[in-house]
């Protein structure tokens, strides 16, 4: 059996998830990352995309994650969400309402150059989120 260790999921609107697990998989800013048990100690920020998490029994859910942090160390790893839902309850109409909020918001002009800059990324960022979960 593989080694194991305590996940969480949490938003500003409550605990998505606090299980055992064998695995989880981040949509890390600087790309997706395997979390495994004694894994060396990290602070991460998070990009919006999905996370995949295998339970200690097996079993595999999916959330879908809208920016954070992940706070990992040998024991376990808390992932503290800007936004998160489970992928089955997460409808391609909220995130086109989500793009084309972040595509209003970059028409709106008037910002400073590293903002854009951000506000584009962002954009681009949930975009092929949405293309992922069409595609699934």
């Amino acid at each position: 059996m593989a080694d194991t260790f305590k996940f969480e999921l949490v938003s500003p609107e409550r605990l998505l998830v606090s299980e055992t697990v064998s695995e989880v998989v981040i949509p890390a800013t600087d790309g997706e990352m395997t979390v495994l048990a004694n894994h060396a100690p990290v602070m991460t920020t998070i990009k919006p995309g999905i996370v995949t998490l295998k339970t200690a029994s097996g079993e595999t859910h999916k959330y879908v994650v809208f920016g954070g942090f992940a706070d990992i160390l040998p024991t376990g790893c808390t992932l503290l969400a800007e936004s998160a839902v489970s992928a089955d309850d997460m409808s391609p109409d909220d995130l086109q309402k989500r793009i084309a909020t972040a595509r209003s918001e970059i028409e709106e002009g008037n910002h400073h150059h590293d903002h854009l800059t951000k506000l584009e990324k962002h954009l681009y960022e949930l975009t092929n989120l949405h293309e992922v979960l069409v595609a699934a």
